[in-house]
C-alpha cells in the first residue's frame, strides 16, 4: 500500500502541533455529543440518517434485534479492518468514540427533550452538527466506526474525499429506506445526509489547515 494509511493517519501533526490528552478527551466529548444530539433531532422528525445508524435501522426491520445492538455488532468487522489497515491507535480511538456515542445516546435523553422540531430544519441542522461531530473526531484520529472507517481510509490511502464517498454510501442506504418510509421523509433524509457529508467535503481536506 506504499505509504500506508496507518502511517498517514498516525502522524497528522508534527512537533508542537500534536494534540494533548486533554485536547483529545475534550474533542471526543464534543464530537460524540454533537453526533447524538443530531440523531435525537432526526429521530424526532421521523427521518433516517446515513452511515452505520442507517444500516442498523434498516436491518432492524428484518431482524429481531434493536438498532443499538445491530450498530455494535456491525461495527466489529469494521474495527478489525481499522486495526489491520490503518493503525492500532486509530482502531482504539474509534472504539472509544463508538462507546462514547453509545454512552451519550443513553445519557442525552435524560438531560434534554426534543418536543417538536420542523423536519426541514432538523434535516439541515442535525445533518450539519453530525458532520461537525464526525469532523471533530476525525481531526483527533478517530471515527465513529462502520462506513466512517472506510471513508477515512480511502481518503488517507487513495486521496478520495471522505465526504464524497460518504454521500455515495448514504444514497444507497436511503434508496433502500424508500421501501419503508414515505417519499417526503426520504427526501429530507437525503438533505440531512448531504448536510453531513458537506461538512467533510469542505473542511476535512488534508493540507488546507494547520495541524490537519
Amino acid at each position: 500500500m506504499g505509504p500506508s494509511a496507518s502511517t498517514a493517519i498516525s502522524t497528522p501533526h508534527t512537533g508542537g502541533l500534536r494534540h494533548s490528552l486533554a485536547e483529545d478527551v475534550y474533542a471526543f466529548l464534543i464530537g460524540c455529543s454533537l453526533i447524538v444530539m443530531g440523531i435525537l433531532c432526526l429521530h424526532k422528525a421521523g427521518l433516517v440518517t446515513g452511515g452505520m445508524a442507517g444500516i442498523a435501522l434498516l436491518l432492524s426491520y428484518v431482524l429481531p434485534l434493536s438498532p443499538g445492538l445491530l450498530f455494535t455488532l456491525i461495527n466489529i468487522p469494521f474495527l478489525a479492518f481499522a486495526l489491520k489497515a490503518m493503525s492500532p491507535n486509530f482502531a482504539v480511538r474509534t472504539m472509544i468514540a463508538s462507546m462514547g456515542v453509545t454512552a451519550f445516546g443513553g445519557l442525552m435523553p435524560r438531560v434534554i427533550t426534543v418536543s417538536e422540531i420542523n423536519p426541514l430544519f432538523s434535516a439541515l441542522f442535525a445533518g450539519t452538527i453530525i458532520g461537525l461531530g464526525i469532523l471533530c473526531l476525525a481531526r483527533h484520529q478517530a471515527g465513529v466506526g462502520g462506513t466512517g472507517i472506510v471513508t477515512l481510509w480511502l481518503q488517507k490511502s487513495r486521496g478520495i474525499n471522505a465526504g464524497r464517498v460518504q454521500i455515495a454510501i448514504d444514497v444507497v442506504i436511503l434508496t433502500v429506506s424508500a421501501f419503508f418510509l414515505p417519499k417526503d421523509k426520504i427526501v429530507l433524509s437525503l438533505v440531512s445526509a448531504v448536510s453531513t457529508s458537506g461538512i467533510l467535503i469542505v473542511y476535512h481536506r488534508p493540507g488546507r489547515y494547520i495541524g490537519h
